[in-house]
């Protein structure tokens, strides 16, 4: 589908992994994130968003990117981890709409999970994009119907997703009256996890060979 794959850096300043992306010190959405830091404005990123910024300022739209890493948060449960990893993507272009991304993501999920997958889009909020949405996709196991595993909804979280907030092309130096954008992100852990119906996150790292023989 034409995207650019680049990795970005572990290690990131305050300005890429917050300010940039409309995440200012007194933002209240700094609340949702439990942050690795280094000292008071370098940490360990949160997000790949961070590689979005640093794309933007070497590069002129139209482009198509996506960012896989890993990320660190302070937060560790059977769906949760301290490490994971995330892809995030970013399309920039003349009149590019809400539409642009639903269909993008809806063939990324048919790849993904097969032809028959559907797709929704929830009302969401993230600093960085304006409208934001939750995507989630129908269950896996249970074609839609409700089972266990999607806890009776018949869908399945996958990621958050919306068009590029404004001001976040302003602080990469892009014309924001000329060029519009979308940006989706996803943790890879997490689908793995649904395709292979895996109980715990921590598996995926454990390095247990009885675990990694199954694939």
């Amino acid at each position: 589908m034409g995207f650019e794959v680049d990795f970005g850096r572990d290690i990131e300043t305050d300005w890429y992994n917050f300010e940039a992306l409309n995440t200012p010190p007194d933002h209240p959405s700094r609340d949702m994130q439990d942050t690795f830091y280094v000292d008071d404005k370098v940490m360990l990123r949160t997000h790949t968003s961070g590689t979005q910024i640093h794309y933007m300022e070497t590069h002129k739209p139209p482009f198509r990117m996506i960012a896989p890493g890993h990320v660190f948060r302070v937060d560790n449960d059977a769906t949760h981890a301290p490490m994971f990893q995330q892809c995030e993507g970013l399309v920039v272009d003349e009149n590019i709409s809400f539409a642009d991304l639903k269909g993008v993501l809806q063939v990324f999920m048919n790849k993904l999970f097969g032809e028959g997958v559907k797709t929704r889009f929830r009302p969401s909020f993230f600093p960085f994009t304006e409208p934001s949405a939750e995507m989630d996709v129908s269950c896996v196991f249970c074609g839609g119907k409700g089972c266990r595993r999607c806890k009776g909804t018949g869908w399945m979280e996958i990621g958050g997703c919306g068009s590029v907030d404004p001001n976040v092309f302003k602080n990469c130096g892009i014309d924001s009256e000329k060029y519009t954008g979308f940006a989706f992100g996803f943790g890879l852990d997490r689908i793995a996890m649904l395709r292979h119906a895996i109980p715990e996150i921590g598996l995926l790292t454990s390095n247990d060979q009885r675990f990694l023989s199954q694939f």
